[in-house]
């Protein structure tokens, strides 16, 4: 079973630039060991291909790869720096983790620093044994060389392309949208069932503190059911995924059926717990779908700030969370509950419910762009292809008017022209009827 470090480690490295670097280091020493005391025939193929210079020559050769390579790796790096300073100002903070997790900026990064390595330490072997200048030097290895500098040019135009995609509008939005549905077909559609009226944790219930402050990136509460069943206890986590939760505050709550039942010690709880729950610094995307809606909503907003004033952009995020509301219409929502063999309720995890899924999706968007009437229709838009997903859910639908309600209302109060809100309004209609009918 996968624990909370393992998952915390697997995170962190997946946003690590320096991690295939160092592997490219040794790399880069591996290789030049073995071509070091690889002889090469005069008579084979490979001589011929070989570096046909002079000892000079190739130490030459050395220093101007690895002069030119860690030249080109600091303009490199500079542009990542301006990809990253621009898409957290121009969009939003939290797309900074995606473009550190891109694994084709690590491995161009770590191409350039193995052909740095891979000369400089070239240097040791070609045309030197003992301290003394010789003639003969590993010719094969001063090739390897010249081959990594080709690698290394088609890597720089590779990452230029890269990095002029990556930070356009459209490409993020594509891959905020593919990140939170994948999150949506991997973490939400698991067992749900009802709590049932005894799982809010009664006056005698015991608090379970959490060990430190943060955010909850990740929650099993399926780790907890053995424990709490051989404990004959109900356990009940009071954070959701992503919420933030202080040190010393309540992070789960532990009860048994009638108070004259003492329940375990909390403090021999809490490794068990931390086994199902861990909390870190940041949200992440590992089991939180609501980030990647976060991030849309955050580009749109931005987008429809006076500063910027692009209505554009906030119409292509809302055309994303439509695609990922639409998703979540039609899978179950909120508490994820364990039970035990019995089918008593043993562990119980808090969720999100569709209502605030649709008010994450539409009410930011909703302030900032109704004075807009191209923002507000795609909004009702939205809400429209939501409530068509979930038509027999009279809970969804109901959710799903009253926010279709509240976008009229404050359409009508902003938007000046008469002509412009008449259009709103006969949209609004049609999507009320959908939803009343």
């Amino acid at each position: 079973m996968t624990t909370t470090r393992t998952e915390a480690i697997r995170e962190y490295v997946k946003g690590a630039l320096w991690l295939l670097p160092v592997l490219g280091v040794g790399l880069a020493f591996a290789a030049g060991t073995v071509l070091t005391v690889v002889e090469v025939p005069e008579d084979s193929i490979l001589y011929a291909l070989a570096f046909q210079g002079t000892p000079d020559d190739a130490r030459t050769l050395l220093i101007g790869i690895a002069g030119s390579v860690i030249t080109v790796m600091a303009v490199m790096l500079g542009l990542t720096v301006v990809a990253l300073q621009l898409a957290s100002t121009q969009f939003s903070p939290r797309l900074l983790r995606g473009f550190l997790q891109d694994r084709r900026n690590q491995v161009v990064l770590a191409i350039f620093v193995t052909t740095f390595v891979y000369s400089v330490g070239g240097l040791f072997t070609v045309g030197v044994s003992q301290g003394e200048r010789v003639q003969d030097y590993p010719r094969l290895a001063v090739t390897g060389a010249l081959v990594l500098v080709i690698l290394s040019l088609l890597a720089l135009v590779y990452f230029v392309h890269h990095l002029a995609h990556s930070i356009q509008i459209d490409a993020i939005l594509k891959r905020i949208e593919a990140t939170a549905l994948q999150n949506i077909e991997r973490d939400v559609p698991r067992r749900r069932q009802a709590p049932g009226p005894d799982a809010e944790p009664p006056v005698w219930a015991v608090a379970i503190p959490a060990p430190a402050s943060g955010y909850v990136q990740t929650l099993h509460p399926e780790k907890m059911l053995d424990v709490v069943t051989a404990e004959d206890v109900v356990l009940r986590f009071e954070p959701r995924v992503g919420d933030h939760v202080i040190a010393g505050h309540p992070l789960a709550w532990m009860w048994r059926s009638s108070p004259e039942q003492p329940v375990p010690d909390p403090a021999r709880m809490r490794p068990f717990v931390g086994h199902a729950v861990r909390i870190g610094f940041e949200r992440t995307h590992e089991q939180d779908a609501s980030l990647g809606i976060r991030q849309l909503v955050d580009i749109a907003s931005k987008a429809l700030s006076p500063a910027i004033n692009d209505p554009y952009t906030a119409i292509q995020a809302i055309d994303r969370l439509t695609v990922i509301l639409s998703a979540l219409a039609t899978r179950p929502l909120g508490e994820v509950v364990e039970v035990d063999t019995a089918g008593a309720v043993r562990v119980i995890a808090p969720g999100i419910e569709f209502a605030e899924y649709v008010k994450l999706c539409c009410a930011q968007i909703r302030r900032f762009g109704c004075k807009e009437p191209a923002v507000v229709r795609r909004l009702l838009r939205m809400l429209d292809c939501a409530a068509q997903m979930c038509s027999a859910d009279p809970a969804r639908s109901k959710a799903i008017a009253a926010h279709v309600q509240l976008v009229l209302e404050d359409a009508e109060r902003s938007i000046v022209q008469p002509a412009d809100f008449d259009i709103i309004r006969s949209e609004g209609k049609t999507v009320m009827a959908r939803l009343t009918s």
